[in-house]
């Protein structure tokens, strides 16, 4: 691409200042022709450790390595050229200590060319955060509801029913935002704790089972497009993907089956010169 058609990309900076203005429009991509689709729509692409779920078939988000995380990174920077694409660091990679986070998300930036890291930031977090600001890594936060957590929550429900735990949830947020980070992902709360934290923090909070009070939302796009024949109550089904790819397979196969395809119009024919 030559300079003169180039295009810039959203900023963490001007993320931030979308605080209390124009909502936040997020998804996740893990590809580079999903994340084409998105790039025209959204603010900001999440390379999610979803991914282990919704596209490697894994129960949970455990087992997401730094590897898998830098291959759909890459591809994703491919697909898009306009959004502000994050990706996020998996389980293991951050908590032991602001150095480790450091080199694995120095290599994640440095390998896919992304602009920014998520961590999900429980109360040892804004050490960490701040170290990766002062050496030029963006962080957006993730407070709440944490899949990465999930061993110790006891499972992917609902968090704050208590006042301790509601509590807790925002005195994070606020700490990460004082630590450094451009955003926070608010999951799996109820209104009134989403609107408290967006409320305590200087920074847009991005919204996922959170209420339309947050400054944004993201949804895990396969989930939003319907791929998936159970999805959590905070999603709504945009499309009903799932059933149209499952009636092109099926013409497919009954086509092949007949020797109905490929026809002439799909068949290479030599020519006589």
């Amino acid at each position: 691409m030559s300079a003169q058609n180039h295009i810039s990309r959203i900023t963490a900076p001007a993320i931030t200042a979308r605080k209390g203005g124009d909502p936040v429009v997020c998804l996740t991509a893990y590809d580079a022709p999903t994340a084409a689709i998105l790039d025209e729509h959204c603010d900001l692409i999440l390379v999610g450790d979803s991914v282990g779920m919704v596209v490697h078939g894994l129960t949970t988000t455990v087992g997401v390595t730094l590897d898998m995380m830098i291959m759909h990174g890459k591809a994703v920077m491919r697909g898009s050229q306009k959004a502000l694409v994050v990706v996020d660091l998996p389980f293991g990679s951050y908590e032991d200590s602001p150095l480790t986070a450091f080199k694995n998300a120095s290599r994640v930036m440095m390998e896919t060319g992304c602009q920014a890291i998520k961590i999900e930031s429980g109360s040892y977090a804004a050490e960490t955060i701040s170290y990766l600001v002062e050496r030029g890594i963006p962080v957006m936060s993730h407070v709440g509801l944490r899949p990465q957590s999930m061993n110790v929550l006891g499972g992917f429900r609902a968090r704050g029913r208590k006042k301790e735990v509601a509590d807790e949830i925002i005195e994070n947020a606020i700490a990460a935002d004082k630590a450094g980070s451009f955003a926070v992902v608010v999951e799996g709360v109820s209104e009134e704790i989403a609107e408290k934290v967006t409320k305590a923090v200087s920074i847009p909070t991005i919204g996922i089972g959170a209420s339309a009070g947050c400054d944004g939302q993201i949804l895990v796009t396969p989930d939003m497009l319907g791929l998936f024949d159970r999805v959590p109550k905070f999603v709504k089904k945009y499309a009903n993907l799932k059933g149209l790819v499952e009636g092109a397979v099926e013409d497919y196969a009954k086509e092949v089956k007949a020797r109905s395809f490929p026809s002439d119009a799909n068949t290479y024919k030599f020519t006589k010169k």
